[in-house]
């Protein structure tokens, strides 16, 4: 389960429709609203500036949230949209949703490299790349991993790391319907210009 899940702080909007929408935004706030979950939808407001900070921060469609409103119970959402002003590109509306424990949502989740002492490849002067250093996966609400771990014990230089060498929770999956690479250990620059170098030569006595 993720350890951390962010806060989003919002206030209750009172009145609805346009008349209300435009009054938030004449006052620097964007208005939104939390739907779903078996009761009524809420609107909502958010300070303008707060909720620049968190998209600029990204994945803002694709992250899990604790929304949080003055007296009422904290309820975790995911965004499925933000309006945006045609002209300017700033936002104008939020559209939140709540979600059961057996939601299912598309989430990025980190991926942590362990174990590097116990690497040969490394030992050698290999160098660890990391092609992907998160992974989106469709995951269940209530079980939501905290991060993916790759155990790089044993591996050598040349050897490749793929999503399906990482162990997934139960019912969890990748976006991506393919073995895509996570990451691999590569030679050190010497021992690379050094074959090379033996590859040309090979070429030059062929010739």
């Amino acid at each position: 389960m993720a350890g951390e899940i962010p806060d989003l702080q919002a206030a209750v909007r009172t009145g609805t429709g346009k008349g209300a929408a435009r009054q938030a935004r004449r006052e620097h706030l964007v208005p939104g609203i939390v739907y779903g979950g078996g009761v009524d939808p809420q609107p909502l407001n958010f300070e303008y500036n707060y909720l620049i900070k968190n998209l600029k921060a990204g994945r803002f469609l694709s992250t899990l949230f604790n929304l949080k409103v003055e007296g009422q119970d904290d309820v975790r959402v995911i965004c499925r949209g933000v309006q945006r002003d045609v002209v300017k590109g700033l936002p104008t509306h939020v559209d939140l949703m709540r979600l059961r424990r057996t939601s299912r949502i598309n989430l990025f989740i980190n991926v942590e490299f362990i174990n590097h002492e116990q690497c040969p490849g490394l030992k050698r002067g290999g160098t660890l790349t990391v092609v992907r250093s998160e992974v989106e996966l469709k995951v269940t609400a209530s079980d939501i991993p905290e991060k993916l771990i790759v155990d790089l014990t044993g591996l050598e230089i040349g050897d490749v790391i793929h999503i399906s060498n990482i162990e997934l929770p139960a019912g969890t999956r990748a976006t991506v319907d393919r073995d895509f690479v996570i990451g691999n250990v590569t030679a050190p620059r010497g021992l690379k210009a050094e074959g090379a170098e033996d590859e040309a030569e090979d070429a030059e006595e062929e010739a």
